[in-house]
């Protein structure tokens, strides 16, 4: 899934009417703070995501911090105008000095009675490979679980390996499914 879409996508086949889910609530780690988005984050978020090589894997490019901040006006939200979807998405900050790192996100649907999640990550550049990613993932799975959703669903580039070992972290699974050169991860 591509996060910066407008909007959360999801490609199940059937969505039923959601019933009230819980809005995104602070989450933490060991070293990250995963505070709800708030349209105020864009204008920490902009020079982050303003990289042309973190699109490389996905997709999209660099937007301003006002396409930012319009964005995130939409996402907060939290629910597709018919209610199908609620789009939970958190910006991930290092609990020792308040740097923001990046972001997750999660959009909830029911489907055939029971609540799925397609979850997404994405860490700037400049913070990868230091296990952020999986650490804020691990968090927001935890936390998805354990308000009831009975499947989660990732779908990763497969030639993005880093990504791919956040998914098998989370414990998903590969499937045969690919959109879009993506690989659905589920478990």
């Amino acid at each position: 899934m591509h996060w910066l879409s407008s909007v959360p996508m999801l490609t199940l086949p059937l969505m039923i009417s959601l019933p009230e889910w819980t809005d995104s609530m602070p989450l933490s780690s060991p070293r990250l703070l995963l505070e709800p988005l708030r349209v105020e984050h864009a204008e920490e978020m902009a020079p982050l995501l303003d990289d042309p090589d973190l699109h490389i894997f996905i997709g999209g490019e660099p937007v301003t911090r006002e396409e930012l901040q319009e964005r995130y006006l939409r996402q907060v939200v939290g629910r597709s105008a018919d209610g199908s979807q609620r789009w939970l998405n958190w910006i991930l900050r290092r609990r020792d000095n308040g740097r923001v790192v990046g972001t997750v996100q999660a959009t909830v649907v029911e489907d055939a009675g029971r609540l799925s999640a397609e979850v997404a990550w994405v860490i700037g550049s400049r913070h990868q490979n230091q296990g952020y990613a999986r650490e804020a993932a691990e968090a927001m799975v935890r936390w998805l679980r354990q308000e009831g959703a009975a499947i989660v669903v990732a779908h990763v580039d497969p030639q993005h390996l880093a990504s791919v070992a956040v998914a098998r972290a989370v414990g998903l699974a590969p499937t045969d499914t690919v959109v879009e050169g993506e690989v659905r991860f589920e478990a």
